[in-house]
């Protein structure tokens, strides 16, 4: 499957795949997808008040920028944060070394995290720094353990369209199995047939505004209590 780098609408880079026509981020701008919907939307709300520490899963490490955000995240507030994410197809290092966020993002410590998170072993955990442990799997949703003990899921797979098998009740089953009660999900994703979706599985769905170029997204909670 051929993959190139594309600049998108605020400057950062995201992947186009040419023979499907789909990019692993938003046209109008990965970098401010990325902020908007999984550290604004996702982490910081997850995190307010919380003390303990907040285990996260991502659905589709890609380039890594959601894990490099929360990294600094992490760094930034002393938060103590274990990070899991999967990619079944991970990206070649070539195009990992031409990506320009940790230059967009203008921090000494940009480049760092981001070449630690790159060089961190598939199918194994590794510190990052004092307060953020990657484990990352090169295998798929269906591969997880079910143990109820995310706090936060970033779902960041191509759109239903794309994939539509990720967006399927099934999948969402497993996200709601291994999210722990009082947990979120956050994507890009408002569409109908997702919400409906989730809803099924057992998820309180609320739409709040969009990144820029999207009017909505969806936050999806796992009630404390089910049935």
């Amino acid at each position: 499957m051929e993959r190139k780098l594309l600049l998108t609408g605020d400057g950062s880079h995201t992947i186009l795949v040419p023979d499907l026509d789909i990019t692993y981020h938003s046209r109008h701008g990965a970098l401010q997808e990325s902020v908007h919907v999984f550290i604004e939307a996702g982490l910081n709300y997850v995190m307010k008040g919380k003390t303990t520490p907040c285990a996260i899963f991502e659905l589709g490490f890609g380039t890594g920028l959601n894990a490099l955000l929360t990294c600094m995240e992490a760094h930034d507030h002393n938060r103590e944060i274990n990070y899991t994410a999967i990619e079944p197809f991970p990206l070649e290092r070539e195009l990992v070394n031409q990506l320009n966020y940790a230059a967009l993002l203008q921090r000494d410590d940009a480049a760092l995290y981001e070449s630690l998170i790159h060089d961190a072993s598939w199918n194994g955990r590794t510190k990052i720094h004092e307060h953020f442990t990657l484990t990352k799997y090169d295998h798929t949703l269906e591969q997880m353990p079910v143990n109820g003990s995310y706090d936060l899921v970033y779902f960041d797979a191509f759109s239903p369209t794309s994939q539509p098998a990720l967006w399927a009740q099934d999948s969402f089953e497993k996200i709601f199995a291994i999210l722990r009660p009082g947990g979120v999900l956050t994507t890009y994703c408002s569409r109908s047939i997702v919400r409906r979706t989730m809803t099924a599985v057992g998820f309180k769905v609320e739409k709040i505004p969009g990144p820029w170029g999207k009017r909505e997204m969806v936050r999806a909670h796992k009630p404390y209590t089910t049935g």
